[in-house]
C-alpha cells in the first residue's frame, strides 16, 4: 500500500534556493516539492527543511565505546548512545570511523573493530539504529599491523570510505617537533628520554611501513571502488601523492597551499565543524574559516561533536560574504554524499530518500525539531 507523508508551510532549502512551501513523500522517497502556503499535511510553522546531513568523519563512537582509558563499554549499547546523539543533530547517514592499525594512542587490539562493525550492522538488522550507518576505516599507514586489521574488512560492503593517515613526527599533522613535544610528551608525561625513544621509534616505522602500506591499501580501494581519503596534507608534494592515489577527499589539510591544491584538483575539501564554531583549530593548524572565506572549503565533519555539523552551516552563512545557507549546507550535505557516490541522497530533489531535517533557528543555535530518514520519522 502507497504511504504519503506531506510535509508543509516549510522554508524548503534546495541546493540553491531557499523555497516556501510543501514537501510530498511517497514510500521513502520525495514524490514532488509545491511553492505556496498549504492546508494540507503536518505544518512545519516556517521551519527550515533541510537534506539530512552526511557525515564522513566521526570519531564520537570511539568515545562511546572506550568512554575512560583501558574501559571497554557494551558494544551495542555504545552504538545506540552514538546513533541517538547523531540523528538529534540531524545526521541521517554516518561514516563510523573504525581504526586501523595501533598508533600513538595505543589503539585497539585486533579483532575489536570487525567486532564493533559485526554490532553496527546487527544493531541495523534489529531495527535499533535511526541513522544509517556506514564504515570509515582510518588506516594508520605507519602502523604495522595495519594491514592485518584492514584485512578483516577486506570484503565487507559497508566499507565505502578508507582514510590514509600518518601521525609520525615530522609528517603531516605533526610537522614540527614543538606541536609532536606538546601533543605527546607534555600530555603523557614523557621524560625527555622515554620521549626521544619514542619518537625515534615512531620515525623509524614511519620510514619503513607507511609507502607500502599506502600502495596496498590503495590498490584494494581501487579495486573495489572504495573512496579514498588523504589526511592532513601539508605540502605541494604530500597533494601530488595524493593525485596518484586516486584520493578524491582531503581530510583536514594543514595548510592553505595544500588545501588550494586540493581543491584544484578536484578533490573534496573537509575541514572539521568545531573549528568553525570555535574559530579555529583545536591543534593550532589552519582556521576552516579562511578557507571558506577563500573559496576552497568543500566539505565539513562533525568529527568529535556532532551538533557542531548543524550549527558551523549557519555561521557560514551568517559571517562569511558570498556563502549562503544553501551553499553553507551543500557542504553537510549534497557535496558529501556525492563525495562518496552517495546519490541517492543529501538534496531535497523529486526521486531521492527523502532524508529531512526540521530545523528552528531563529538566532544562535540551531534546534533539530523533526527528522525523518526514507520518509520514516526517526527523531
Amino acid at each position: 500500500m502507497t504511504k504519503e507523508t506531506v510535509l508543509s508551510n516549510a522554508r524548503i532549502v534546495l541546493e540553491d534556493d531557499i523555497l516556501s512551501g510543501s514537501v510530498l513523500i511517497r514510500d521513502g522517497r520525495i514524490a514532488d516539492i509545491s511553492e505556496g502556503r498549504s492546508t494540507v499535511g503536518e505544518d512545519m510553522e516556517g521551519d527550515y527543511l533541510i537534506p539530512g546531513l552526511v557525515e564522513l568523519h566521526t570519531d564520537h563512537l570511539e568515545s562511546h565505546y572506550s568512554p575512560r582509558p583501558g574501559v571497554r563499554w557494551h558494544k551495542t549499547a555504545a552504538i545506540q548512545a552514538h546513533d541517538a546523539q547523531v540523528v538529534t543533530s540531524g545526521i541521517t547517514t554516518v561514516f563510523d570511523c573504525l581504526r586501523m592499525g595501533s598508533d600513538e594512542d595505543g589503539g585497539f587490539e585486533h579483532g575489536e573493530m570487525r567486532d564493533m562493525a559485526d554490532a553496527i550492522q546487527a544493531a541495523q538488522r534489529e531495527d535499533r539504529l535511526r541513522a544509517d550507518h556506514l564504515i570509515h576505516l582510518r588506516c594508520e599507514v605507519a602502523s604495522d599491523n595495519v594491514l592485518q586489521h584492514f584485512e578483516d574488512f577486506r570484503n565487507d560492503p559497508h566499507v565505502k570510505l578508507v582514510s590514509l593517515m600518518d601521525h609520525a613526527p615530522g609528517q603531516r599533522q605533526f610537522q614540527t617537533m614543538e606541536q609532536y613535544t606538546l601533543y605527546y610528551q607534555t600530555k603523557r608525561g614523557l621524560s625527555d628520554e622515554a620521549f626521544a625513544r619514542f619518537v625515534a621509534q615512531r620515525k623509524e616505522l614511519s620510514a619503513r611501513f607507511a609507502k607500502p602500506h599506502r600502495d596496498a591499501i590503495s590498490k584494494v580501494c581501487a579495486a573495489r571502488g572504495i573512496t579514498i581519503a588523504s589526511h592532513d596534507d601539508a605540502t605541494l608534494a604530500h597533494v601530488d601523492e595524493a593525485i596518484a592515489y586516486g584520493v578524491r577527499l582531503a581530510e583536514f589539510p594543514t595548510s592553505f597551499e595544500a588545501a588550494r591544491a586540493s581543491h584544484g584538483a578536484g578533490m573534496s575539501v573537509l575541514m572539521g565543524a568545531p573549528n568553525i564554531v570555535r574559530g579555529k583549530s583545536h591543534s593550532g593548524n589552519i582556521a576552516a574559516r579562511d578557507l571558506a572565506e577563500a573559496g576552497v572549503l568543500d566539505v565539513l565533519s562533525s568529527d568529535y561533536v556532532p551538533l557542531s555539523l548543524l550549527h558551523a552551516p549557519f555561521i557560514l552563512a551568517d559571517e562569511v560574504e558570498g556563502i549562503s545557507l544553501p551553499k553553507a549546507l551543500a557542504m553537510v550535505t549534497a557535496t558529501p554524499a556525492r563525495t562518496v557516490s552517495l546519490d541517492d541522497r543529501g538534496r531535497i530533489a523529486a526521486g531521492l530518500r527523502a532524508d529531512l531535517v526540521r530545523v528552528r533557528r531563529d538566532e544562535g543555535v540551531p534546534v533539530t525539531r523533526s527528522v525523518w530518514r526514507e520518509g520514516r520519522r526517526v527523531a
